[in-house]
């Protein structure tokens, strides 16, 4: 089932979401409807706390990128088996020189801006069948779960600009938290209190 994403501005996305145990109900079902939703909307990511439930759940599907030919092999390997749930996920380590590449966010349509992150990370998480994993990666990879991460903890990428491009992009976020911008998605928006 393809569920709702929201929108820049509702409260949920500002939320440290909570860990859940095995018992979460449905949680089976709410892994296949997120996969569902993310690639109707053509992410490569998604976050439950971007469907309205701020628990410590994302999944990622950075298969594709490993069609790029900039890539060294050892990238490419690790993009190919990039379709991947994380539960309880915690970042351990963060290294490697920041660097920057344009990210933009299912919550946040039609923004893309560059970001600097570190270029490795090492992570804490369960799986769908809570396993437990210590796991690291970079390049990539890294980035697109440090993104999603990053919704579980309560922050947008846009968080990480400077001060001047976040005020340069103020009306346009005004404009997607009120619903005043197209998506080909079901998306929904805290101020129009509809969804579309």
């Amino acid at each position: 089932m393809i569920l709702p994403i929201v929108a820049y501005g509702d409260p949920v996305l500002r939320k440290v979401a909570e860990e859940i145990t095995p018992e979460y109900p449905n949680l089976d079902t709410l892994i296949e409807n997120m996969f569902e939703t993310m690639y109707n909307a053509y992410g490569v990511g998604l976050a439950a706390p971007q469907i309205g439930l701020p628990i410590r759940l994302f999944l990622v599907d950075a298969t594709g990128f490993a069609e790029d030919e900039e890539l060294d092999e050892e990238q490419r390997k690790q993009l190919e088996d990039m379709k991947k749930v994380f539960i309880n996920a915690k970042i351990v380590e963060r290294d490697g020189e920041p660097w920057v590449f344009n990210e933009g966010c299912l919550s946040i349509p039609d923004v893309r801006e560059d970001v600097f992150r570190p270029e490795s990370i090492k992570i804490e998480y369960y799986d769908e069948n809570f396993q437990k994993h210590v796991e690291e990666f970079d390049g990539l990879a890294a980035r697109v779960i440090q993104h999603e991460y990053d919704h579980i903890e309560g922050i947008l990428f846009t968080d990480k600009l400077s001060a001047l491009k976040r005020r340069l992009l103020k009306g346009r976020l005004t404009n997607i938290s009120r619903g005043r911008i197209k998506v080909d998605y079901k998306m929904r928006f805290p101020d129009a209190k509809k969804i579309r």
